[in-house]
């Protein structure tokens, strides 16, 4: 059964900007990209670098900061890149993240 965790207020999530947070045991990189919000796992699979701290580009592609590994942030279906997506929920000023 999935858990909705709050982990952030919009207010205080500027636009281009984003941060990992831990929800549900799992450390996430959270993306506000012009007011949409991305939930990915913030360890990348080839060596487990940061992607909160990655370049996004404009087709919402995050690269690894460590190894230029890519990722899109848009995937919703299930993938097999090794990063799991979370949905994003935002009610309110509340960010929420849907971890299952």
């Amino acid at each position: 059964m999935s858990q909705v965790y709050t982990v952030a207020k919009v207010a205080d999530f500027k636009d281009g900007s984003t941060i990992c947070i831990e929800a549900g045991g799992e450390q996430i990189a959270l993306f506000n990209i012009k007011g949409s919000f991305f939930a990915i796992s913030d360890s990348c699979p080839h060596a487990g670098g940061p992607l909160s701290e990655g370049f996004v580009d404009e087709n919402l592609v995050v690269t690894c900061p460590w190894h230029g590994w890519c990722f899109n942030l848009h995937n919703e279906s299930p993938s097999n890149d090794g990063v799991a997506r979370y949905k994003v929920l935002v009610e309110g000023d509340e960010i929420k993240v849907e971890i299952p």
